[in-house]
């Protein structure tokens, strides 16, 4: 086995971390999981996290993922976690817990890079939009290689809402919704950002990816359309990934994933 690395992908219900071999970005152990705390404030969070690197006895660093806009480590929003965490420097809460340096992204861009790596936009030219559907709908955008991110594109107003609220994988099971009508809703979603973006390809990811021959056939868009690669395990994935490139500038625009070399890698 070659290089390991660690990830941890935070969630609105759930934390859940393996180790990953970043020859081939696939899990290296199984994944271990434990109930996101309520309320899911930052030192509760933290205290998971460190729950679940123990369970490993990790003691490199670590990569984790959040449902947020991350800006140099810290939470600039809450997407399905306390609004406490507005304001927080994560890599330092989760750092203090578990006694790890850390490195955190937006739980989105952290799937859409392990699908460029290694996934089903891997050698993909022009723009790829990963879309992640779970409790809220993640989105990265991916040109050439280069992750732009930070999109937060779940969170389009369309009917006069937050369509996340309408369209997540939550939202179908809140509603009690058949696959085909869960589809009318994600058609409005993706054809809207058809419009706006016109992507050459749409990945799709999040737990329920693994039923994607249910809703993605129902779907009429001009881009292709394809379930993620790793499913549910991307965030993790790409989160141990970044962690181990501790050269990448994170306050920059983009991460190069084809090439190595971006505005985000130094010199």
């Amino acid at each position: 086995m070659g290089r390991l690395g660690f990830g941890v992908d935070i969630g609105g219900s759930g934390i859940k971390g393996a180790v990953v071999d970043l020859d081939t970005g696939a899990l290296a152990t199984e994944r271990f999981k434990v109930l996101t705390p309520q309320p899911s404030t930052p030192p509760a969070v933290a205290s998971a996290v460190a729950e679940v690197a123990r369970n490993f006895a990790w003691q490199g660093a670590i990569g984790c993922t959040f449902p947020a806009v991350v800006r140099a480590g810290e939470a600039r929003s809450a997407a399905n976690v306390d609004r406490s965490w507005i304001g927080t420097n994560i890599e330092k809460v989760v750092g203090a817990a578990t006694g790890s340096a850390v490195i955190a992204v937006n739980d989105a861009d952290a799937a859409g890079v392990a699908e460029a790596t290694w996934g089903a936009a891997k050698g993909q030219r022009g723009l790829v939009v990963v879309v992640t559907l779970g409790t809220g709908i993640g989105t990265a955008l991916i040109y050439d290689g280069v992750l732009v991110p930070n999109s937060e594109l779940g969170h389009l107003e369309l009917e006069g809402v937050d369509y996340e609220t309408k369209a997540s994988a939550a939202a179908r099971e809140r509603d009690g919704l058949s696959w085909e009508k869960w589809a009318k809703r994600l058609q409005r979603y993706f054809s809207a950002l058809e419009f706006y973006l016109s992507p050459e390809l749409f990945v799709v990811g999040g737990g329920v990816s693994r039923r994607a021959d249910k809703f993605l056939p129902l779907l009429k868009l001009e881009a292709h359309i394809v379930p993620a690669s790793f499913q549910n395990e991307a965030g993790i994935i790409g989160a141990a990934y970044l962690a181990a490139r501790p050269e990448l500038d994170r306050e920059s625009a983009g991460i190069d994933i084809t090439s190595g070399r971006s505005p985000l890698v130094t010199p």
